[in-house]
This record gives structure tokens, sequence and C-alpha cells, in this order.
């Protein structure tokens, strides 16, 4: 069953103000699976804004997504500081060298501008398009590096590790340029049209750092950076932990919060109530490999455990799906969505 109770604006909208809407939404954050719908390689697909685009409003007729997608790839931001993009055949492109190959060289960093990089461009034309195609009628959620996570893009874990423990000065000037680009990229985007912009910081999860140093770096850097984006965000940790740190997250500003598989759904539920809506929690990688039973299970699990009362969107827990989940999953996930997902709940 198909519900036609609201749009997915307004759906998205009425669960992130901790409401029901008519049924849960869904995010499926497909970013290379648009590649399959045209018939075209990843690199292929990624070259215009107009296949990016195409691809996103097919697949979103396809699974009544409730979002539209217009992220490209994430060494995107690395390539614009003139950084290298390694393609794949059946993966997300990533980044090669290090853009900075000496932790020296951030004493002379300057943060790229978005309208001196072609790249982003591509990002921006693909948004405005999606904007002018969806009148208002779906959340166009663009995307950005953390200024704290991005540098291991840049520098490589090893080096940026260095640099944030043993030299803060290079530590604080790269935070800096990092912060001064991504507020200017975010902004161009809420600009061109996106809804809102999704926060990537795994770096501050505690699943790489204590959350005393969250406290001390990624907190901050977020706090000041998201009070500078003209629009709502969501902060997502890439599958990483963030209970430990709820708490700071909903001091940051951010509206919603991407959610580890690993963490206990309805602990984080219960830790977030009426402050922050929570984006997750489908395992995108175990996801590759359920059968139809084990697909449907898990959906119905997971809004059973935190969908009561809106606060709640289900999503993968890392933020973009892989291009091996096959199509017949992704089915199965909406169907039950579309079946199990509609308010007031049922428990089985």
């Amino acid at each position: 069953m198909k519900s036609t109770g609201m749009t997915s604006m307004e759906r998205v909208f009425t669960a992130l103000s901790h409401k029901e809407p008519d049924r849960v939404p869904m995010f499926l954050l497909l970013t290379m699976h648009g590649a399959k719908e045209l018939g075209l390689t990843i690199k292929e697909y990624f070259s215009k804004a107009e296949y990016v685009v195409e691809g996103q409003l097919r697949l979103r007729r396809k699974y009544n997504n409730d979002c539209l997608n217009p992220f490209f790839y994430a060494a995107l931001e690395t390539e614009a500081f003139g950084g290298e993009v390694i393609f794949r055949e059946d993966g997300p492109p990533n980044s090669g060298l290090p853009c900075i190959a000496d932790i020296e060289m951030i004493r002379y960093l300057d943060p790229p501008t978005v309208k001196e990089s072609k790249m982003l461009h591509r990002v921006l034309k693909a948004i405005e398009l999606l904007k002018e195609k969806s009148r208002d009628t779906v959340p166009i959620i663009g995307v950005v590096m953390s200024p704290f996570s991005l540098p291991v893009m840049q520098l490589g874990f090893d080096k940026y590790i260095e640099v944030m423990h043993f030299h803060p000065d290079l530590f604080n000037k790269l935070m800096q340029v990092n912060k001064t680009f991504c507020i200017e990229w975010a902004n161009a985007q809420i600009k061109a049209g996106a809804t809102a912009i999704c926060y990537f910081d795994p770096v501050s999860s505690t699943t790489i750092i204590p959350p005393e140093w969250y406290h001390k770096t990624g907190y901050e850097i977020a706090r000041q950076t998201l009070a500078s984006i003209k629009g709502p965000t969501a902060t997502h940790f890439a599958s990483g932990f963030c209970l430990p740190i709820i708490d700071y997250v909903a001091k940051t500003g951010t509206a919603a919060i991407g959610i580890s598989s690993m963490e206990d759904l309805s602990q984080l539920k219960h830790a977030c109530k009426n402050r922050l809506t929570l984006l997750g929690n489908l395992n995108g990688i175990e996801m590759r490999r359920w059968s139809k039973d084990q697909a449907r299970e898990k959906v119905i699990s997971v809004i059973q455990a935190a969908a009561a009362g809106g606060g709640f969107i289900l999503s993968d827990n890392h933020g973009e799906i892989p291009w091996q989940v096959s199509d017949e999953t992704l089915h199965i996930i909406s169907d039950t969505v579309m079946n199990h997902g509609v308010y007031p709940l049922k428990q089985s």
C-alpha cells in the first residue's frame, strides 16, 4: 500500500517536529544506484548533473523515497582543495594521495572558493534542477564534510592524529580554513535549493575519539560551524557510535542525528526524545546479504523500536547504501515501510 496522506516534505517535517505523520519517513540514501538505472559507469554518472538528477528522480519513483539526495561523493571536497579522486566500478569514488603532503603546508593553506571550483558547480546544478522538478514536495538533502573530519582525506589519518595531538597551531589553522570552506559550501547548497544540510562528522564519533576529546574539538567546531549555516542540519556519524555524546550533539543546534546499527536503538530514542530526530539505522553492509525475510524483519524491528511518537526517519546507518545492495532488497525495505510504518503503528 502507498500512503498518500502527506507529501514527503510534510511527512519529514512532521517527524522532525516529534509528531507522528501518516507513515514513517524513509530516506534510502542511494548515490551510485542512479548509475545502474541509467546504464552508466559510476564515473560517467557523476560527470554530469543531469545524470544525477535523472537517477535520483527514477530512484524516488521506484522506491517511494522521501528525499532526493544530490550527494556525489565525499572526495569531491578534497578535489576542490586540489586532491585526486580514484573511481571504482563497484563502489564510491575515494580520495587518492592526500592533498596536503606535508603538515607544514597547512600554514599556507587557503580555502577554495565555491565560485572557482567547477566540480562543486555540478552539485549545485543538480540541486537547482531537483528543486525545479520537485516543487517543494520532497526534501533535497545537501551534504558537507565537517571541518573536523575532512582532514582524514586531506592529510591521511596518521598525520591528522599527529596534528591534532602535537601541533595545536596547525590544527587551529586547519580548522579555520575548513570551517570557512564548509560554511560557504553548505550555504551555496542551501541557496541552490537544498532543504537541509547533512553534516558528516565520523571523526567526532566515540568509535574514533573519546567523549572528552569530542567536547574539546568536534563539538566546539560543530557548534560554531552549524550556527553559520543558513538552514536546518542533520549530523551524521557515518555508522560511528554517538550515544555517550548525545547531550553535546543536541547543543550544537542540529535537528537530527545519523546513528549506528551497533548501538541500542531504544536507548538512543530515549536519549534523543524531543531533542533530536533519529536517522537510521539499518546496517548497509549486512543489507547486501539479507534474505527477503531478514530484510522485512529488520525494518519492522527498527520501526517498533524507534518510530512511535515521531522523531524518527528510517534509513541506513552509514549515509550511503552500498552499490552491491540489490533492487529486490530495496523493494522489500520500501514495501515493509509502506505496510508496517503507517501511523498509528501496530505492534506485532
